[in-house]
Parts: structure tokens; C-alpha cells; sequence
């Protein structure tokens, strides 16, 4: 853009004003609302009671929060709700239920008794035209993030300042956290209170999302929950028994992504867990039947809906948010191949965006990779795009939204903002960013 076209843009008042009922042109135009470190920083020692975790993030994590907010239309909300509920549905189906455990581990066939699985992120890109799911995670990071970024946005005119989230918003999410947690205890059928949580993860103290995992003890703790976070081969399984440096372990919050405890650091967790000695959320069977690639197959194809006996009206619900997903084959590689620009490939039981390409950057060599591997090819729908600035360089940005879910229920919804083919946390401007209806 050159000085003239920059000048002749309307003020971020005038802007907001005459696009406030537009999320595509507020997404375009507006910058009123932006991160404020300060803010940022004060939400951080409120949690914590110093600033510990927020001097981790910055070290550790410089692209964790987005410069400015998205705006999506609030009829996208209402949508993403209903399609997450009629997933649930399915899910809830014998017939459905049968179909994707008899071909699981074994594992996933264990009694979960009842224990739903905490922080399911349903993944969508929207944009002007399209909704699509593109994933179902069940594991979902970020949602205490999300929380402190909602308590550091600054609005610079009137007209925009009523999209920002009271505390009082955030405050009833960290309440509802907490109540999920309770939730998932008493649905075990366990007898006594829930006393202690280990937060599990591989290598957790390294992992990219730790101060995260702080930020989730500090709060059980504030609601007189003991919390510990450590790796898998730290938990001890003896006479029944979890334990911790002598601690005995009421729950597992699991962030793990072996999925199905295979690894062999992860066999005292795993015999624990088919030994009812724990209660671990999410468990594997909530992988196998939500985030496993493979099922966005179900969930797209009229045949396989049909078969299952979906009812129509939830068929119609998830054909139109589901794009249609398909199995990589031998068969179906000369296909594929040719119209490659058309697909996003994902492994199955692939996390973080990891070994996933889309077509048109596909080489030879990965595609033969892909070929040996367990692999889904789901029809490309472009991200929605979010300008981060209206001066002469500007600045667009890519975003999908992540929708955190409990038992079905919307909790909160944020967006990522990021520049290449995946989300990665590395773009400057770029990371979470909260969401706004408009």
C-alpha cells in the first residue's frame, strides 16, 4: 500500500464504526483492540501471586499471543455449537461406538466409567464463504492462556470497547474449569474428594506449553486441589496404588500424545489405568472415538452416516461443516497425486500440525512417505486472514479458530494467528488471539 492509499483509510474509530456488524471487514480494518503487555503482565501475577510465569513466557514463548483480536459472525458461533453437538450424537450411537473400538488398541476398550475426557479443541477455519472442521483434538493446550489473554486487551475508541470480556467472564471459566475437573471424579465413582491432580507430560518441564501447565496448578490449588506436574516415568504403580515423591495421585490431567500408552516409559501409567488405580482425563478411548483422523471419514460421507443410522438432520449438519475427508491408499495414490492442491494430508494420529502437508507443497519424497503411512487427504479450506496493521507494510496473518468443548458444551473459543502452512508459534504478531461475535 503506498502513503496516499494509507492515508485515505477512515481513523480506527470510523472504521469499527461502519464495520461493526461486518467480522470480514473488522478483520481487514479494525486495530483498536490490541494486546496490552501491562495488562498482560498484571493477570499473570493475579494468578500466580508473582511474575514467575509471565518472565517464562516471554523467555520462552515471545510469539504465545496475538497483536489484535478476531472477529468472526456470531451466526458461525450458534453453528459451531450446533455441529459439536450433533458430533456428539454420533458418538453416543452403539452402532458408531462399535464400529471404532473393535478396530482400536485394546485399550481404548476399557471401561472409562462414564469419565467424559476434559479440554476437547474442536479446530474450524472460516472464512468469508466457508466453515469447516478440519480436526478434533483431546487433548486441546491453551485454555488458562486464552483466560489471562482475555484480561490484557486495550481498546482505543468507544466503539469497540464493548467486545472486550469483563473479568467477571474469565473469573466463571476458571470456575467451570474447576467444576469439570470435579465432574470427572465424581462421574468415576469414586467415594472420597479429589485431593490431587498430576499434570502428566513427556519431558513436561521442556514442553512449549509448561507455563501453562502452571497456571493450571496454581488454580486447582486456589480451589483446594494439590497439584503436581511431572513426566510419566516420575508416577510410581505399586499395591494399587499412584504415586508421586511418596504423594498418592487421585487423577491424571493427561497431555500426553501417546494416545494409547504404548511407549514403554509409559507402562506403569498404562497398567494403572486398565487397573482403575487412577482416573485419567482424557483418556485413550475418547482419542479413538473424537481425534483420530480417520473418523473426519465417517463424519463426511453420506454413505457411512446413513449406515450408521444418523439421523438426516445431523447428516446435513456435518456434510456441510465436515469437508469431505478420505483415506490415502495405493488405490486411490494416482488420484490423490494429480489433484494434490485440492487436499490437506494428515496422519491419522498426528498432533501439532506435525507430518501434515498441504498438497500443493508436497514433494516426491513425502509423498511416498505419506504413501507407507496412515494417512487422510481432507479437502482444503482456506484459513480466514487477519490484518495486523494499516500502515504502508502490512501485515496478514492466517487464522483457524479452536473451539474448547466439555461433555458437548461450548467453554470458550479462541482463534491462532500464524503465517505458513500450519499453526507453529512463531510469527511475529502471530499466537493466540481472542475471539469476537460481531
Amino acid at each position: 500500500m503506498n502513503n496516499q492509499a494509507a492515508a485515505d483509510r477512515p481513523s480506527n474509530a470510523e472504521t469499527c464504526d461502519n464495520f461493526k456488524n461486518n467480522y470480514s471487514e473488522l478483520n481487514t480494518h479494525c486495530f483498536c483492540i490490541s494486546l496490552d503487555q501491562e495488562a498482560l503482565e498484571l493477570a499473570f501475577r493475579k494468578e500466580v501471586g508473582d511474575d514467575t510465569v509471565y518472565q517464562l513466557v516471554r523467555e520462552r514463548c515471545p510469539h504465545l499471543f496475538a497483536a489484535h483480536p478476531v472477529f468472526i459472525d456470531k451466526h458461525r458461533v450458534a453453528e459451531i455449537q450446533r455441529l459439536i453437538q450433533g458430533i456428539e450424537s454420533i458418538v453416543a450411537l452403539p452402532s458408531y461406538r462399535a464400529h471404532i473400538l473393535k478396530n482400536a488398541p485394546a485399550i481404548a476398550r476399557h471401561n472409562t466409567r462414564h469419565v467424559q475426557g476434559v479440554f476437547f479443541g474442536y479446530d474450524f477455519h472460516a472464512n468469508q464463504e466457508e466453515l469447516g472442521l478440519i480436526e478434533i483434538n483431546t487433548n486441546a493446550g491453551g485454555a488458562m492462556l486464552n483466560a489471562m489473554l482475555a484480561r490484557a486487551q486495550r481498546a482505543c475508541c468507544e466503539a469497540v470497547q464493548q467486545a472486550l470480556m469483563p473479568d467477571t467472564q474469565v473469573e466463571h471459566f476458571e470456575v467451570e474449569i474447576i467444576a469439570m475437573f470435579q465432574q470427572e471424579w465424581q462421574l468415576s465413582g469414586k467415594p472420597t474428594h479429589l485431593k490431587r491432580i498430576a499434570i502428566v507430560d513427556e519431558n513436561v518441564s521442556a514442553q512449549y506449553l509448561y507455563p501453562e501447565f502452571l497456571l493450571f496448578q496454581h488454580l486447582f490449588k486456589k480451589h483446594g486441589i494439590d497439584a503436581v506436574i511431572c513426566n510419566p516415568e516420575e508416577l510410581i504403580f505399586e499395591n494399587g496404588i499412584v504415586s508421586y515423591q511418596r504423594k498418592e495421585i487421585d487423577m491424571i490431567y493427561n497431555r500426553l500424545t501417546d494416545f494409547y500408552l504404548e511407549q514403554a516409559q509409559h507402562q506403569d501409567l498404562h497398567q494403572a489405568y486398565l487397573s482403575d488405580a487412577i482416573v485419567m482425563t482424557p483418556h485413550p478411548q475418547a482419542h479413538a472415538l473424537y481425534a483420530d483422523k480417520s473418523n473426519l471419514t465417517i463424519f463426511s460421507s453420506h454413505q457411512d452416516l446413513e449406515a450408521l443410522g444418523v439421523a438426516s438432520e445431523v447428516q446435513h449438519l456435518l456434510l456441510k461443516y465436515i469437508p469431505h475427508t478420505e483415506m490415502v491408499s495405493p488405490e486411490k495414490a494416482d488420484f490423490l497425486w494429480k489433484n494434490r492442491r485440492q487436499f490437506f494430508f494428515k496422519p491419522c494420529t498426528g498432533f501439532g500440525s506435525r507430518a501434515a502437508y498441504r498438497g500443493d507443497k508436497l514433494t516426491t519424497r513425502v509423498w511416498q512417505e505419506i504413501l507407507l503411512g496412515r494417512y487422510v487427504a481432507q479437502t482444503l479450506i482456506i484459513p480466514g486472514e487477519r490484518y495486523l496493521s494499516n500502515t504502508e507494510i502490512e501485515e496478514k496473518m492466517k487464522f483457524d479458530l479452536r473451539a474448547y468443548t466439555y461433555a458437548g458444551k461450548l467453554q470458550w473459543l479462541a482463534a491462532r494467528l500464524y503465517q505458513g502452512q500450519t499453526t507453529n508459534f512463531r510469527t511475529h504478531g502471530g499466537g493466540f488471539a481472542p475471539v469476537y461475535s460481531v
